[in-house]
C-alpha cells in the first residue's frame, strides 16, 4: 500500500471562500504562456508533463505540505486515510525473490479459501511471481483489483510436492490503524494507533471497551512514529479523553474563518491516569490530541519532541481527476500554540530537520532543546508550554541506542533478521504452534535457544557483519527479544510482537513507573 510519509491533517467540513482573481494578471498569462510554449518552443514537449511541473513547483514555493497527487496516485495515498483496498487479503514480504506470506487477513479472501502463514506465491495467472523482476509494485499489480474479479494463485507449501492452485474472489479489504492494544499489567492498558483514518474511532472503542473488562483503570496511548490523518478523527479520539465543552483545537486561515472544536458528550476514558508517548514521528493529527491533552493537563506526555506539523490541508479536485493538497489554515492548541516549525529555509531543508536533531543532540538530551520566550504559553494548572516547533513531551527519554545501533542495523538493512526468522518458521512452525496455540502461552514460556542464536550469529558472518565480544554483550537480549516478537507477528497476530517486545520498551517503562507513583504523576500535572 502506498501511505504519505507525513499524512495531511485533512479538514472535511471546510468551507471553500475563493479570492476574487484579476484574469489578466493571472489565469490569462498562464494560459498564454502554456500556448506560446505548445505552439512555438523549438521542440515537442509533453505538455502534460509540463503542467504537472509548473503546479508542483508552484506547490513548493507554498510550504512544505501543500503538494500535488497525480490521477494515478490519488486512490492509493487515500488508501492509508479511507481505511481499505480492494483484493486478495493478505501479507506479504519478498524474501529471496519470492512472494512469502506473512499472514492472510482473517476473514479475507485468501483466509476464505485456505492460504496458510507460510505459503510461498510462486505462479500469478499462470505467470511465474519469482525471480529478480518481482518487487512490491509487481505484486500489487496482479494481485489488487476489483471487488468481485477472480486471480488464480500459484502456492508452494512446505511437505507437499506440487504447488497448489487457489482460485481467489478479490474482496474490499480493511487497513486496520491500530497497531496493538493488550494490558502491561493487571491496571494498566495500551494501545498503539498508527495513523488517524476514517475508521480509527472504531478501531479505538472496540480497544478500550475490551480493555476496560480485562481490568483497566489506567492508559498508556502511544502515538509514537504516528503522521497524522483526518482532524475529524483526531478530535473525536482527543474527546475520549476530555470532558464536554473543552477546546480541543482551532483553526485559521486568511480565508477559513476560526473555526473552534470543542469536547462534546462524556468520553470513555476521562477518568483513570492516562500517558501519552510521542516522538519526532509523532505528527499533525498525533499533535492536535497530545496538544490538547497537556494543555488541559489530563495526561503526561513522555518521549522526545514531536515533528511540529500545524498546518491544514484540504483536498481539491482538479479536472483530469487529479488533486491538489492545499494548505488552508493553521491549528492551534487550546491555550493558543501553533506548533509548526519554521519553513522559511525551504522544503528540503525543513525535511532535514530530524538529521539537525541529531547533530544538536537533542535526541540524547532535552538540555539541547531551546525555545524562544516569545513561543511561551501555559496550561490550564499554569504549566509552561511552547509553540513553534513542535509539543515537548513533559519527560524527556533518549532516543535508544541499542535498537538504532551500527550493529543492528546491519542485521536489519542485511536482512539478516528476517531471514532468520523466516527459515526458523519454515522448519519449526507446525511444531511450536502445537507447543503454544496461543499467543499468551507462547509469550509467556517460549525463549530462543542458545543454539538457534548462534544460527543466527553465523547467518550475520556471512554477510561480513561482525560482532565484537562488547557488542555482542550490548545487543544481545534485545536482538533475541526482537526476534522473539517477530516469529509471534507470523504465527498469531500482527499486534502481538508489541507486546513481546513491551518489556525491552524505555518509554513504556518510564510510563509505568510514573502511573505507578501517585505524588509523582500528580506533580507532572501541577
Amino acid at each position: 500500500m502506498v501511505i504519505l510519509a507525513l499524512m495531511a491533517i485533512t479538514n472535511l467540513n471546510a468551507q471553500i471562500n475563493v479570492q476574487e482573481m484579476n484574469p489578466d494578471k493571472t489565469l490569462k498569462k498562464v494560459t498564454t504562456l502554456m500556448y506560446l510554449i505548445d505552439n512555438y518552443y523549438v521542440d515537442t514537449l509533453n505538455m502534460n508533463e509540463l503542467s504537472e511541473s509548473m503546479i508542483v513547483n508552484t506547490l513548493k514555493e507554498l510550504d512544505p505540505h501543500s503538494a500535488y497527487i497525480s490521477k494515478k496516485d490519488v486512490e492509493k495515498a487515500n488508501e492509508g486515510l479511507e481505511g481499505s483496498f480492494e483484493g486478495v487479503g493478505l501479507t506479504f514480504q519478498l524474501y529471496k525473490d519470492t512472494i512469502l506470506v506473512i499472514a492472510p487477513i482473517p476473514g479475507g479472501p485468501s483466509d476464505k479459501v485456505g492460504i496458510l502463514a507460510g505459503d510461498k506465491i510462486v505462479t500469478v495467472n499462470g505467470e511465474n511471481a519469482f525471480g529478480k523482476d518481482i518487487n512490491n509494485e509487481w505484486v500489487m499489480d496482479h494481485l489488487r483489483g476489483e471487488k468481485g474479479t477472480v486471480v488464480v494463485v500459484g502456492i508452494h507449501r512446505k511437505g507437499l510436492d506440487k504447488p497448489i492452485d487457489y482460485k481467489i474472489i478479490r474482496d474490499e479489504i480493511p487497513i486496520n490503524s491500530m497497531d496493538a492494544s493488550f494490558m502491561l499489567n493487571n491496571e494498566t492498558g495500551y494501545i498503539k494507533l498508527n495513523r488517524f483514518a476514517r475508521q480509527s474511532q472504531e478501531e479505538f472503542d472496540e480497544a478500550i471497551n475490551r480493555l476496560k473488562k480485562q481490568g483497566m483503570k489506567n492508559l498508556v496511548f502511544d502515538l509514537r512514529g504516528n503522521t497524522g490523518g483526518y482532524l475529524g478523527t483526531a478530535m473525536s479520539i482527543a474527546d475520549e479523553f476530555l470532558p464536554a465543552g473543552k477546546s480541543i483545537v482551532y483553526t485559521e486561515g486568511v480565508h477559513n474563518p476560526r473555526q473552534d472544536l470543542n469536547a462534546t458528550s462524556a468520553g470513555k476514558f476521562e477518568q483513570g491516569k492516562l500517558v501519552v508517548l510521542i516522538n519526532e514521528g509523532s505528527a499533525s493529527a498525533s499533535e492536535i490530541v497530545s496538544g490538547a491533552i497537556q494543555d488541559w493537563d489530563r495526561g503526561v506526555l513522555i518521549g522526545r519532541r514531536s515533528f511540529g506539523k500545524g498546518l491544514v490541508q484540504r483536498p481539491f479536485q482538479l479536472p483530469d481527476g487529479s488533486q491538489v493538497r492545499l494548505t488552508v489554515a493553521r491549528y492551534y492548541t487550546p491555550s493558543g500554540r501553533n506548533i509548526q516549525k519554521p519553513y522559511d529555509e525551504g522544503t528540503d531543508e525543513y525535511y532535514k530537520d530530524f538529521l539537525h536533531r541529531i547533530e544538536n543532540g537533542e535526541l540524547e538530551s532535552a538540555d539541547s532543546i531551546h525555545f524562544p520566550d516569545s513561543l511561551k504559553f501555559q496550561t490550564a494548572h499554569g504549566r509552561v508550554v511552547y509553540g513553534g516547533g513542535g509539543i515537548m513531551s513533559d519527560i524527556f527519554v533518549p532516543f535508544d541506542s541499542v535498537r538504532y545501533s551500527k550493529t543492528y542495523s546491519d542485521f536489519i538493512r542485511k536482512g539478516i533478521i528476517n531471514g532468520f526468522v523466516n527459515d526458523y518458521l519454515d522448519q519449526n512452525r507446525t511444531q511450536l504452534l502445537k507447543k503454544y496455540p496461543e499467543f499468551k502461552q507462547y509469550n509467556k514460556n517460549f525463549v530462543l535457544s542458545e543454539d538457534d542464536f548462534q544460527t543466527f550469529l553465523d547467518k550475520a558472518a556471512k554477510e561480513k557483519i561482525e560482532v565484537s565480544a562488547e557488542e555482542l554483550a550490548n545487543n544481545k537480549a534485545f536482538v533475541m527479544l526482537q526476534l522473539k516478537g517477530l516469529i509471534a507477528r507470523n504465527l498469531y497476530e500482527v499486534g502481538d510482537y508489541f507486546e513481546v517486545i513491551a518489556p525491552s520498551d524505555k518509554e513504556i517503562s518510564k510510563a509505568l513507573e510514573v502511573i505507578e507513583q501517585d505524588q509523582t504523576y500528580k506533580k507532572l500535572l501541577d
